[in-house]
């Protein structure tokens, strides 16, 4: 699946994005309850929970190394020793093209333990030709720039 341009198969990791951001677009609708998975018909702990409007993720690429997930910039700033983030809120899918923005942990430690992300001003896209597993985190409420 990786690293072959003539095979366009990232349906699956496609899909998946999809609803996870068709959910995010709607948070306030809720559809089903399902298994905790990711692609769950509804944000929150259940078909009735308000107030979230994201499913964090993490990806993982084919070429990763020992498993270790995918982490981006938390700044458009090209610093040396920028803070990275393994966390992911997807914005946008366009056949198999995603862009996220990255996710950095609250700083205030006061609120962390109910809004564990923050969103940041980075974004990236990526070829999901590459990405072979994505971990879904727990639903939670981030606060848009």
């Amino acid at each position: 699946m990786c690293n072959n341009n003539e095979n366009n198969n990232c349906q699956c990791i496609a899909e998946i994005l999809t609803v996870i951001s068709i959910l995010q677009q709607n948070a306030s609708c809720c559809s089903d309850a399902c298994l905790d998975t990711c692609d769950r018909g509804f944000l929150g702990c259940s078909a009735t929970t308000l107030g979230c409007n994201t499913r964090p993720i993490m990806l993982y690429t084919c070429c990763a190394n020992a498993g270790t997930p995918l982490a981006m910039p938390t700044s458009k700033e090209d610093v040396f020793g920028t803070t990275t983030s393994p966390v992911f809120r997807v914005e946008k899918i366009d056949g198999c093209c995603a862009t996220f923005r990255v996710l950095a942990p609250n700083p205030d430690t006061t609120q962390a333990a109910t809004i564990p992300y923050v969103a940041t001003n980075s974004f990236f896209t990526t070829n999901l030709n590459c990405v072979c597993n994505l971990r879904c985190l727990q639903d939670t409420f981030v606060e848009c720039l």
